[in-house]
């Protein structure tokens, strides 16, 4: 798989400070821009204002959930590829159906490895076409 040499926009949504700084610093030591997001309803508000390559997205948020924030983004971007992350348990497989059914392009369950989701993220750059909406 062929890896970007150039950074790319990333737009991290996570109301778990830790997992949110946790992602920003992993991104940014890959190289890419990072923009951090509490909620959704920030999210949309940071995506409008930004933009982004890549949004990574969490389901259980207070304010706009992931699955509102996902239609959200997919009415602004149809094309932006989107990773969904929770840690929902038991109800996680169903809410990753849900997620793509709103659009998501990827999932992955919490508690992740640093290598799974950075294989994820390249896979998402490197998979989905640079062109605008």
């Amino acid at each position: 798989m062929e890896r970007h040499r150039q950074g790319k926009r990333i737009l991290v949504v996570d109301d778990d400070p830790d997992v949110r700084s946790s992602l920003g610093r992993i991104l940014t030591t890959a190289g890419h821009e990072v923009t951090l997001a509490e909620n959704g309803l920030e999210a949309t508000r940071r995506w409008r204002e930004v933009g982004a390559d890549l949004v990574i997205l969490d389901i259980f948020m207070p304010v706009m959930d992931g699955l509102e924030t996902l239609a959200a983004l997919r009415a602004y971007a149809p094309r932006l590829p989107i990773i969904v992350i929770s840690g929902g348990g038991a109800t996680g497989m169903d809410l990753f159906l849900e997620a793509r059914l709103f659009g998501a392009n990827w999932t992955i369950a919490k508690p992740f490895t640093v290598a799974g989701i950075m294989a994820l993220v390249e896979s998402a750059l490197v998979d989905t076409p640079n062109t605008p909406d």
